[in-house]
């Protein structure tokens, strides 16, 4: 994790807008989630402001916190998780502690080197 400056009020989730399994991911977290963040195509975000470079975002995830806190992968799922509430947080917090933070890095790297291979989720209606 990094810290920087910003001047924003809600936390943004930058992924791969051009991974069809990123995409639809982050589509599936947006409709079922409750957490109040900006869901960003790091291809349509400035990067250079989020201090995430696209070669970082292209690899995984990245959590970018109001403050300029950064957290990428299965950090970043960890904290969407936390920020949606309820049994979702309580299973973000799990996840940001070890052992249980080194599994989820673990299953997010296997996860992310396969991306390519794995089928779609369904869309919902």
């Amino acid at each position: 994790m990094t810290d920087g400056p910003t001047d924003r009020v809600r936390p943004v989730l930058l992924y791969d807008g051009e991974c069809g399994f990123c995409t639809r991911v982050v589509e599936a977290a947006a409709g079922r989630l409750a957490a109040d963040v900006e869901y960003l195509p790091f291809q349509r975000a400035p990067m250079a402001s989020y201090g995430v470079s696209a070669a970082e975002a292209r690899h995984a995830l990245h959590w970018v916190a109001p403050e300029g806190r950064i957290g990428g992968g299965s950090e970043a799922v960890a904290r969407l998780l936390v920020t949606s509430g309820g049994a979702w947080a309580l299973l973000g917090r799990l996840l940001l502690a070890p052992p249980f933070s080194f599994l989820a890095a673990a299953a997010y790297w296997l996860v992310a080197r396969n991306r390519s291979h794995i089928p779609l989720p369904p869309r919902r209606p």
